[in-house]
């Protein structure tokens, strides 16, 4: 099954194009304009086993909003658009993720109906060009296109950057194991019949 998906999305605020293998190694090549943003969906990608291509023109000379948000649209649509009909998979996945002083959970349901529940006290306003407010609307842009119930929290904090890390990093582990095969399951994970 080839699970690949190209997604493609200009306005006048943002010219961005994503693709995204959910069966890849974690190769990636990302561009933004935002390196710390950069670096964080590198993590998402090596440790969710996705092989991630993102090249992102935005205004940034206005700040970080639409190209992040908008960024998060983008590979939210990707990411549903690879998973297809969601048979055979998983469809839960969830993770702890420690880095050093720092606790991180993610849990994902495939379900189609998009929540955010998002929990993360940063105590600065910016990670180098990234305004850290903007890492809830990521978030929040990636679930409702994606149509995941997702939630993201710090169960314990500490550095900032640390913190963002960890919530990035275990959304790529969550959602490897959320569209991972599930071979004693050959239909939508449901009661419902269709998801």
């Amino acid at each position: 099954m080839n699970r690949i998906a190209t997604v493609k999305r200009k306005t006048k605020e943002t010219d961005i194009t994503v693709t995204i293998n959910l069966d890849g190694q974690g190769k990636n090549d990302i561009s933004t304009g935002i390196g710390f943003f950069d670096h964080m969906l590198n993590g998402f990608a090596r440790h969710g086993l996705f092989d991630l291509t993102v090249k992102v023109n935005g205004d940034l000379d206005v700040d970080c909003h639409h190209t992040i948000e908008d960024t998060g649209i983008v590979l939210g649509e990707a990411i549903r658009k690879a998973i297809g009909d969601k048979k055979g998979i998983k469809r839960y996945g969830s993770f702890i993720l420690p880095m050093d002083e720092v606790l991180a959970l993610c849990a994902i349901d495939l379900s189609g109906r998009p929540y955010l529940n998002y929990k993360a006290n940063f105590t600065c306003e910016r990670l180098g060009t990234l305004d850290t407010e903007m890492i809830k609307e990521f978030f929040y842009a990636i679930s409702y296109s994606a149509m995941m119930n997702l939630h993201v929290k710090i169960l314990d904090e500490g550095n900032n950057h640390h913190m963002s890390e960890a919530m990035f990093k275990a959304f790529g582990k969550a959602l490897d194991i959320a569209t991972s095969e599930e071979p004693r399951m050959k239909e939508a994970w449901t009661t419902k019949g269709t998801l």
